[in-house]
């Protein structure tokens, strides 16, 4: 009789349960990944600047005299700082620089909107600002100096003319890039000329003018270290115009460094300032 076996049962094994916060932790793992991939490509061009400014003197590329490395610069910023030179000269330029550079928005910014608005303004102003719009402001800092003095007057007027411009023609350039459907669509609902310049016109014209805004912001920090170095007693560019008469060739790094600093710092503000007036916008993405 033969004798029958029978075979063992399999009983399949659980599935092990999921790895807690796995998922999660992909998440963040990513997001990390990401941003240090971001900060690392907005950084390296800084970084490579900096290895290149400390290697080339100490190569001998560059004549170390004249051209310090960068960390010998570091500490005469930190001297600057400290003795208060720094914060003195910075808060200087500051004030000559933003009282001139707001006295350009409050100006420029409504007179682009009339002349972009209204033609016969336009046709009536336009040989006035070809004209004054190719003169370069540095050009005319004597005659400024000559008529309202070396003091403080001459100097934030020179800011003012200075930041008018990329100002005033992007204003007007914005206002005649509104597309023209979007008015005659508003008109055709019904809405006067002031409501269709305020829901229409203004709106659309703001990137531009936020654009010629912080063109006006650089030009503002530029002028007004040229302005310093011609005529003043105090601010960056006096610090540095006397570094370099005194031969203080580190002190006068460091106080392009401050510039440089200021002019990112000016320039970041005011990218906050027009991302909170066009919140409305989307981001392009890629």
């Amino acid at each position: 009789m033969a004798s029958t076996t029978r075979a063992p049962e399999l009983t399949p094994r659980p599935a092990p349960p999921p790895e807690p916060g796995g998922r999660a932790g992909r998440a963040v793992a990513a997001a990390v990944a990401s941003t240090v991939g971001t900060a690392f490509r907005r950084t390296i061009a800084l970084v490579l600047f900096f290895a290149t400014w400390e290697l080339a003197p100490r190569v001998g590329l560059v004549d170390p005299i004249f051209l310090p490395p960068v960390s010998e610069v570091v500490p005469a910023l930190w001297h600057l700082a400290e003795d208060g030179q720094l914060w003195t000269n910075t808060r200087t330029s500051l004030v000559r620089s933003l009282s001139g550079f707001g006295l350009a928005i409050v100006l420029a910014v409504p007179l682009g909107l009339l002349i972009g608005w209204y033609r016969p303004v336009a046709e009536l102003l336009n040989p006035l600002l070809e004209l004054f719009r190719n003169t370069a402001a540095i050009a005319l800092l004597p005659v400024f100096i000559l008529i309202l003095g070396i003091g403080e007057t001459s100097k934030v007027a020179i800011v003012l003319y200075a930041c008018t411009w990329p100002i005033l023609l992007n204003t007007i350039s914005a206002v005649r890039a509104v597309d023209p459907t979007l008015v005659r669509s508003a008109r055709s609902l019904g809405l006067s000329a002031p409501r269709v310049f305020q829901k229409v016109i203004l709106p659309a014209a703001v990137p531009t003018i936020f654009t010629g805004i912080r063109l006006a912001g650089a030009t503002a920090v530029l002028v007004m270290i040229v302005a310093e170095m011609v005529g003043a007693k105090e601010g960056l560019g006096f610090l540095i115009n006397s570094s370099q008469q005194n031969f203080a060739i580190n002190d006068m790094y460091a106080g392009i460094v401050a510039i440089s600093a200021l002019g990112l710092l000016f320039n970041h503000v005011l990218i906050l300032i027009e991302r909170r007036f066009t919140r409305w916008r989307t981001e392009p993405t890629g």
